[in-house]
């Protein structure tokens, strides 16, 4: 599969509990923060559930 780079550019102050855990599944919590993981369908979801707070890059 392919890998990708997720960079977290928005807070998740205000945000509701299931983002913030998105947010902590993807291996990130500070703002500029990232992480490159390979995609997979659970990935996909959460990187769904969180779209407005990342960036997301195909390596």
């Amino acid at each position: 599969m392919a890998r990708v780079r997720i960079t977290q550019v928005s807070s998740t102050i205000k945000r509701p509990l299931s983002q913030k855990n998105a947010i902590k599944s993807l291996g990130l919590g500070k703002i500029n923060r990232s992480v490159e993981l390979e995609y997979n369908d659970a990935l996909k979801g959460a990187i769904i559930k969180v779209q407005h707070l990342v960036k997301v890059e195909e390596i």
